[in-house]
């Protein structure tokens, strides 16, 4: 599944490419068999088009495979060998502890000046710089500089003479043209050793951006073992994508002004890498709701039903397909566009209208059945019956009813709303009994006067 920090990435990277009439290079780093199929590249394409980020753009480059490039990886690193910036060692996990006493320190340098030729087993390492330091040159966290003596002689390639991960990402960065290195700032340890690798093969490195970490509300990480992070789940969930893209432009930057919903194409024109903040950014769903209620009332009320049909079905809905009325929708949909934050709401709150009977909510039943529920019901009902069957006359029945219990009206309609509608919260109830009309509401009310008589 596709985690909406990678998405959030892809996005900053789409925008810069762009901007700058570059391109945005999609590879998939595929060399651990394991965690690669082709279903999974699937899904990352398709979750890249949900967010406005298609194969079909001029922008768009790639998908690249980086086990494609192997017999390259290799050749970097024999290249690297014979330029004496990297040499092999045969030392063990085993022959290092005991000669440091510890697990956790990095590699000592023993085998740095043993001259030792390739053989089996044998890894080859990167020989990093005795002295200075090595600067990365960050668009948005300025020049941190780090040690050389604080960074290993670390591994380039395996003992059976694949690369490693770290060589195999420069090597194909350097292939495809890379200029800019946009993604976490968990990669930011990582930079230090690729920025060697670059200078190494005599090329300027790309400019480095590394983004804030996105955290949940305890501050922690965003963990896909303990927090709902994938792309996909949110929008099978019914976030719009315009609501979702919206969103995660704005986690970790700002346009600078007080304006939060706008579409992408303006985020994208209004996007500077130099201005996204270093500070953790915050995941809060009930900011993305909102973002996404605010979407879902600005779409006009024919794409509105339009976007709600996968949500008038199964698993969402309670009624069979034949009990679904398309007309009865279109004149509800303005009433539900008002109230909902995700499109996974919209059945909830049109069930009874396609029911045979109400909604049985054991919870609403309870709250709004109280002592004197069956008279404020029996006198609706009577009225009912012989009045004009429109918004106002309904009102005006259920207001005298509830004046003549000395009721507010709030009190008064809640046994009724849940009589017709099954749930003490829902649309708009004069307009709901309306549109259910005068014989589906008497059946509910006379069935609703059944069950409290038992």
């Amino acid at each position: 599944m596709f985690h909406v920090g990678g998405a959030r990435s892809a996005l900053y990277n789409w925008a810069v490419a762009r901007q700058s009439g570059g391109k945005f290079v999609l590879r998939i780093e595929d060399t651990d068999a394991a965690r690669n199929k082709p279903e999974w590249i699937d899904g990352i394409i398709n979750a890249l088009a949900s967010i406005g980020i298609s194969e079909t753009d001029s922008a768009f480059e790639g998908p690249f495979f980086q086990s494609q490039n192997a017999d390259r990886h290799r050749e970097a690193a024999q290249q690297l060998y014979a330029q004496d910036n990297a040499y092999y060692c045969d030392c063990t996990r085993e022959q290092l502890q005991a000669r440091t006493g510890s697990q956790h320190l990095g590699y000592d340098g023993f085998c740095r000046d043993r001259g030792l030729e390739y053989a089996g087993g044998r890894a080859l390492r990167f020989r990093t710089p005795d002295e200075g330091e090595t600067v990365v040159v960050d668009l948005i966290r300025g020049e941190p500089a780090f040690p050389n003596s604080a960074i290993e002689d670390f591994v380039i390639a395996r003992g059976d003479g694949s690369p490693v991960f770290l060589l195999a990402n420069v090597v194909d960065d350097l292939d495809e043209g890379i200029t800019e290195v946009i993604r976490g700032e968990e990669h930011l340890s990582n930079s230090p050793k690729q920025q060697l690798l670059w200078e190494a093969f005599g090329t300027k490195p790309p400019a480095w951006a590394h983004l804030p970490v996105i955290v949940n509300e305890k501050r922690q990480k965003l963990s896909k073992r303990r927090d709902k992070v994938a792309l996909e789940d949110y929008l099978a969930e019914g976030y719009l994508p315009e609501a979702v893209v919206n969103y995660l432009m704005l986690l970790g930057w700002g346009p600078g002004d007080d304006v939060e919903i706008r579409p992408y194409e303006e985020l994208e024109r209004m996007f500077r890498l130099p201005d996204v903040n270093t500070a953790p950014a915050f995941f809060d769903v009930k900011k993305l709701s909102a973002f996404n209620g605010e979407y879902i009332r600005a779409l006009p009320v024919e794409r509105f039903i339009e976007v709600c049909q996968s949500w008038l079905r199964e698993p969402y809905a309670t009624w069979r397909p034949e009990q679904y009325d398309a007309d009865v929708f279109a004149k509800l949909a303005p009433l539900v566009q008002t109230r909902i934050t995700v499109l996974s709401e919209v059945a909830r709150y049109v069930d009874w209208a396609f029911l045979d009977d109400a909604p049985k909510d054991e919870e609403s039943w309870t709250k709004a059945m109280k002592p004197g529920a069956d008279a404020i019901i029996k006198d609706v009902h009577e009225r009912y019956a012989a009045t004009v069957w429109d918004v106002g006359s309904l009102k005006t029945v259920l207001e005298e009813v509830a004046a003549a219990h000395g009721l507010k009206l709030g009190k008064a309609q809640a046994p009724v709303r849940v009589a017709a509608t099954g749930r003490t919260v829902g649309l708009p109830l004069f307009e709901s009994l309306e549109i259910l009309g005068r014989g589906r509401t008497l059946a509910r009310l006379d069935a609703a006067l059944e069950r409290l008589a038992e």
